[in-house]
């Protein structure tokens, strides 16, 4: 990780991080409460990570990364995302909106506001997804 992508990481949990990623947590716990839930609870976390500390990193389809499809990037990831849309993809994209919304009132905000819109739409579809380098990406 870069100096840049640090500072940016240690700014962006003051600005809003640390509250979106303690709601993907939430998110998480109580899909893996019901058991049934546990593969929407993993990916949650996986996110929570993301979102806690999202500068230098990006979010993928895992299609993309292994040029081939599986259970979450077919069929049943649609179906899959459609369920966490329903119960809790909803509720987190609002939390990244609202507080887009809230930090865009300030000039220092904008930035951290602008990184908030970019992780509704993980929010509203995350399974299938992965988190990756930016430089693995080559950006």
């Amino acid at each position: 990780m870069s100096l840049l992508s640090l500072l940016l990481n240690v700014l962006w949990v003051v600005f809003g991080g640390l509250w979106m990623a303690l709601g993907w947590l939430l998110a998480a716990l109580l899909m893996a409460i019901t058991i049934i839930g546990l593969p929407w609870a993993r990916a949650a976390v996986n996110i929570a990570s993301y979102t806690l500390f999202p500068f230098g990193r990006a979010a993928v389809s895992r299609e993309t990364v292994t040029g081939q499809q599986d259970f979450g990037t077919g069929p049943l990831g649609t179906l899959g995302n459609i369920v966490w849309l329903l119960l809790a993809g909803w509720w987190l994209a609002l939390g990244h909106i609202l507080t887009a919304l809230a930090l865009a009132l300030t000039l220092i905000g904008i930035p951290f506001a602008w990184a908030h819109l970019k992780l509704v739409p993980i929010s509203l579809w995350p399974i299938g997804k992965t988190i990756v380098s930016q430089a693995t990406l080559g950006r």
